[in-house]
């Protein structure tokens, strides 16, 4: 039998190295040093029912309030398993109490809390922190404080204190608080928090807990109607007949540009209503779904407007996706016609004997033809489908997001307000036609009077020109992803430019770190930079965190929500958790769409009705995040395998199952890796009888998946490893991506002054030590993409261009190259 040291040994061995840290979300706008005070009296009948349910069960009274908190405790955390310290004798410090709350009822809640503090208390006298000190346990690992003995003072780390004081009869919890942490209202909510788990746990301690919210109803209106976005009354047009009423206002103002070559509004309403024309001479129907293959020029623009004016749904596809891609979204969107222009069918002729419903329709051609140019006059509804945007699918096929004409004007119109686009000012169009920021970036101006800028996908990869591009085209709304603003920031770091027009920059895709904002501010004080939010699905961006300064805070907030949109920030039963405390995101309102495309079961996942909102649809994908203070949404992460690679949201599942079906893999798994300040990038594990050609793999990956969607590395095992239970252990191969990035096998190392030169900018364009690039090594192979590269080109002061890179990719050559010059 173990003596009572020997099992006092055990039991906190078990607590103490359990591992994890229960902290309480900050909330106060004004922190500062020093400590408050909050009281709240228990109702008497609500006191008197608990005497008698702990009288019932035999527990004392410590167990339903030491209940009651950790549901409270678990609600702030977003937690179902917390550690709180339990004061088990007055003046004595706190021991750290482990506690899981399951998904169950409150007989069940009291019953596990009860039994944990009973062994809690068995072990009261030993010698706790002593032992942690042994076991290498340095850090209190809690901040909240259980005191059912009566109050006590913050100690170590302790953030809040929670204790059960009698007076005069009645009960009082007591709760005393760090003012850097907590201001006075939050600490009430958390006291009304505490009244309102005792309150239902005495109504019906058989009833489920979890479904139970713990806010009052001023917090819950608060977040339904005060965090929502300002109301903005929408025109009752569709976004092309406000483009027409444009065209009537100034018809001889310049629309679009591109190159050298321009339209006037006049030029591409007629251009439009051409192809509209062409369209419904074919036989579109309403809602009928046209596919859109051009390179990004005017025709692009014309076709997109051409098919919303006939009332078709849009379907982008860039004319250089893989042809097993383009078939799969075909079929799925049910297209039956196809806008294009010569040159850009290499997708479609691939396959398109199989797809013998679909008509191309040469752009040039039908414009040709004597169609009239008269605004067509076709009724669209609000509620009318838009477009559809294929995004990475985790089935192992993509996945169409459907969005409608309603939910499409009231994200321009975001952007018009929050951008202040307006007439005469020149908006840049750089993202590829797939990605749904293009259509903004396309259509906002035309809504006011303003002009679109087409940046030329060479110029994007030519910083430089890029830079000049947006000068000369006196660009004043620009937009580019986290990893591109670095690359023309290090450009213009290195190369000081004036950009005299330029009014608002604006990032997304990935997160914006706080230290590229400050970054910019210091090289560009005067542009205002936007950190913008939002889903394909949820009609773009919900989100805009507008800065006229550099970032206060660790992280860059998302800001606040845009017109018309409402955000909750949830718990599993679609419920809003207490204000700062982490939940999912999920969305209402107009931006949300109708579904994915011929895919009801994906859609009915992702798809819900509002609760809170009889009638409107809101839309959940797997984003977690929090309120903060100032009313604005704070993102923290994701718990799915869906991540962001270089702007482009990817679907792991897509890829592995890509993976898996390649010749000589029985099964493959992808896993994120990151490289110090850069991009995340797709490391892919896989099991087989013997190893395959790298190449080989990619170059079956690349067959049916686009480039940000290929892994940057592969690596054979044996065997995958398996979690006890039996599924593939993603967090073991995580951390071997991490090791693999950290410890390089031996390269033969540069040799040359050049080489070394080389090596130490390879490093840091590809995020990676100068020690692990070897003289033999090529670029793209080690993880280098079209924007690394650019980056290369930066540090290298221009000394090698980016097509020098393309066609030198091995270290050695482009050293060579570098040293004859």
């Amino acid at each position: 039998m173990a003596t009572p040291t020997e099992s006092g040994r055990e039991f906190w061995r078990g607590v103490l190295l359990a591992g994890g840290s229960t902290t309480i979300p900050r909330w106060t706008r004004t922190p500062e040093t020093g400590v408050a005070e909050h009281d709240s009296t228990i109702p008497e009948d609500v006191a008197t029912a608990l005497g008698r349910l702990a009288d019932q069960l035999a527990v004392p009274a410590s167990a339903v309030h030491l209940a009651a908190h950790a549901k409270v405790l678990a609600a702030l955390c977003g937690e179902r398993e917390i550690v709180t310290g339990y004061v088990a004798a007055p003046g004595r410090p706190p021991l750290p109490c482990r506690l899981a709350i399951e998904r169950d009822t409150w007989r069940a809640l009291l019953r596990d809390v009860r039994r944990v503090e009973s062994e809690l208390l068995a072990h009261k006298d030993f010698a706790v922190e002593e032992w942690a000190r042994e076991l290498g346990v340095a850090e209190q690992p809690f901040e909240v404080v259980f005191d059912p003995t009566g109050d006590g003072d913050l100690t170590g780390r302790t953030a809040l204190r929670v204790g059960v004081v009698r007076e005069r009869e009645q009960v009082v919890l007591r709760l005393r608080y760090r003012t850097d942490v907590l201001d006075a209202d939050c600490a009430a909510r958390i006291a009304g928090y505490h009244r309102t788990a005792l309150m239902l746990l005495a109504a019906d301690p058989d009833a489920e807990h979890g479904p139970q919210s713990l806010l009052s109803a001023e917090e819950h209106r608060f977040q339904l109607e005060e965090l929502a976005g300002p109301r903005r009354t929408l025109p009752n047009r569709r976004f092309h007949e406000l483009f027409e009423g444009r065209v009537r206002m100034h018809p001889d103002a310049v629309a679009v540009v591109h190159g050298d070559r321009r339209l006037t509004y006049r030029e591409l309403n007629a251009r439009a209503n051409r192809l509209a024309r062409a369209l419904l001479a074919r036989g579109l129907r309403r809602e009928g779904v046209v596919a859109v293959v051009t390179e990004r020029n005017l025709d692009w623009m014309a076709a997109v407007i051409a098919v919303f004016k006939a009332g078709g749904v849009y379907l982008p596809i860039e004319p250089h996706l893989p042809a097993d891609r383009v078939t799969a979204m075909l079929r799925r969107a049910d297209c039956w016609f196809v806008l294009t222009e010569l040159g850009s069918t290499c997708s479609l002729d691939h396959d398109l004997d199989t797809l013998s419903r679909v008509e191309l329709i040469f752009i040039d051609a039908a414009c040709g033809q004597p169609y009239a140019e008269g605004d067509l006059g076709v009724h669209v509804g609000p509620e009318q489908l838009a477009y559809i945007y294929f995004t990475a699918g985790s089935g192992g096929e993509p996945k169409g997001a459907m969005c409608e004409h309603a939910g499409m004007l009231n994200h321009l119109y975001a952007k018009v307000d929050d951008l202040r686009i307006a007439a005469g000012q020149v908006v840049a169009q750089t993202a590829p036609q797939c990605v749904d920021i293009s259509l903004w970036q396309l259509l906002s101006a035309l809504l006011v009077g303003g002009r679109t800028l087409l940046v030329e996908q060479e110029a994007v990869l030519d910083v430089e020109r890029f830079v000049d591009t947006i000068v000369r085209g006196r660009v004043a709304v620009l937009q580019v992803v986290p990893f591109y603003l670095d690359v023309v920031l290090t450009w213009l770091e290195h190369t000081p430019r004036s950009l005299p027009d330029l009014r608002f920059v604006s990032v997304t895709g990935e997160e914006l770190r706080t230290d590229l904002a400050r970054r910019w501010f210091a090289a560009q004080p005067g542009i205002s930079l936007v950190n913008a939010y939002g889903s394909t699905e949820t009609s773009d961006d919900t989100h805009h965190e507008v800065m006229t300064a550099p970032p206060a805070g660790d992280r860059v907030p998302l800001g606040r929500c845009v017109n018309n949109i409402r955000t909750y920030v949830v718990d599993e039963h679609l419920s809003p958790v207490p204000l700062g405390a982490p939940g999912a995101i999920v969305f209402s309102g107009v931006c949300v769409g109708r579904g994915y495309v011929n895919d009801p079961e994906r859609t009915r996942s992702a798809f819900l009705t509002d609760p809170h909102r009889e009638g409107e649809r809101l839309y959940r994908g797997g984003d977690y995040g929090r309120w903060l203070p100032e009313g604005k949404l704070e993102f923290l992460g994701r718990r799915d395998h869906q991540v962001k690679i270089r702007g482009c949201r990817v679907e792991i599942g897509e890829i592995e199952t890509v993976l898996s079906r390649a010749p000589g893999v029985r099964a493959g798994v992808v896993v994120v890796a990151g490289r110090n300040d850069l991009s995340d990038h797709l490391i892919a594990y896989y099991d087989g009888p013997a190893p395959v050609d790298a190449d080989v793999l990619r170059g079956r990956l690349a067959q049916s998946l686009p480039e940000h969607m290929v892994p940057a590395a592969f690596h054979w095992l044996r065997s995958l490893p398996l979690t006890a239970n039996g599924t593939i252990d993603r967090r073991t191969l995580a951390t071997r991506a991490a090791e693999h990035a950290a410890a390089e096998p031996d390269r033969d190392s540069p040799s040359t002054p050049t080489e070394r030169r080389l090596a130490v900018a390879w490093a840091k364009a590809l995020g990676m030590r100068a020690d692990q690039i070897g003289r033999h090594d090529h670029f793209f192979d080690r993880g280098g993409t079209s924007l690394s590269a650019v980056r290369l080109v930066i540090s290298l002061d221009r000394a090698v261009s980016l097509g020098d890179v393309t066609r030198n990719p091995v270290l050695a050559d482009l050293a060579q190259l570098l040293a004859s010059r």
